[in-house]
């Protein structure tokens, strides 16, 4: 592979063009075009919208109606694809009279490797997700949290450069959710992909700011928050200001097309700005103008919640 084919395999680690999946009349997926590359990127969605649907489509475990996926180059589909990915579903599926340690050798041992080579391996993966300790009791004891280390345990044997995870946090304490996102964030400074499906939103604005969207099969949105925000400049936007002056101010700003409405305190003012993009140039001119004294400016809800529920809630209307 020449230098600039194996660059162009590097930023494309995950694709799909034009990929579309059914289940009978149900369209599970509808046309989806993405491409990712080393880092982190969070799936989000409500339920429904076809998440689940494209992780089983990303690991190979079902085949696209139409369009391609393609991992590292290679067919989804294709056996040899399994060497690139590693990946840690949200239902359980496990031997449950085995220890958690003897399930992650025999996922080693399903990798090809030798009996040897794969005990050492799942020592590391298991001391890298935090089960040394415990790995010794059978599955079938084990908490939640529990058994998604040892899932992931299991998707990070063989050192893959994508990694595909479907509700990970789901069942963690708040330990663990922290020694999680270490991890996830030391694997993305590895240069591994990352697709991560959660509802944790929260949890995932920690880890990366860029998103994918789903909904009702279609990949509505992808890229930064910052970037999708700017795609809905209607979206209103609630800003907190902090200023000596707030009642004076507050009934300059009432007058403006961009402000939907205000409420105004002693010293902080809440603005609810219909154009963030033109009120924030507007806003500027003023305070550099007339020298007014802000001691603190905040968006409020410039976040994936917010994002994610103005751009779901808006899905079909009129």
């Amino acid at each position: 592979m020449t230098e600039s084919a194996a660059a162009a395999v590097d930023s494309r680690l995950l694709a799909f063009e034009d990929a579309s999946k059914w289940y009978g009349p149900v369209i599970g997926v509808n046309q989806v075009s993405l491409a990712l590359g080393p880092g982190i990127t969070g799936l989000v969605g409500a339920n429904g919208a076809g998440k689940s649907t494209l992780l089983k489509l990303a690991t190979g475990q079902l085949k696209p109606d139409l369009g391609s996926v393609s991992v590292f180059g290679v067919d989804a589909w294709d056996w040899r694809a399994k060497d690139y990915f590693g990946y840690c579903p949200d239902v359980d599926a496990f031997y449950e009279e085995m220890s958690g340690a003897a399930f992650v050798r025999t996922i080693a041992r399903l990798c090809g490797y030798k009996a040897g080579e794969a005990a050492d391996l799942a020592s590391a993966a298991l001391e890298r997700v935090g089960m040394t300790g415990r790995a010794g009791r059978r599955i079938r004891g084990y908490s939640k949290g529990m058994r998604q280390r040892i899932k992931l345990a299991a998707a990070l044997i063989h050192d893959p450069p994508l990694v595909v995870l479907d509700e990970p946090l789901s069942g963690i304490d708040p330990v663990g959710r922290r020694e999680f996102l270490e991890l996830f964030l030391a694997l993305a400074g590895q240069n591994k992909c990352l697709l991560i499906s959660s509802h944790e939103l929260e949890a995932l604005e920690k880890l990366t700011d860029h998103v994918a969207v789903m909904a009702r099969g279609r990949m509505v949105a992808v890229g930064t928050l910052a970037t999708i925000r700017d795609l809905f400049e209607d979206m209103p936007l609630s800003v907190r200001i902090d200023c000596p002056e707030c009642r004076q101010l507050a009934a300059r700003l009432i007058t403006w097309d961009e402000v939907a409405g205000l409420d105004a305190g002693s010293d902080s003012l809440i603005v609810r700005a219909r154009n963030p993009r033109q009120f924030f140039r507007a806003f500027t001119r003023l305070v550099c103008d007339e020298g007014i004294a802000v001691s603190h400016f905040e968006p409020l809800d410039d976040s994936a919640h917010a994002i994610l529920g103005y751009l779901l809630g808006g899905i079909g209307k009129t």
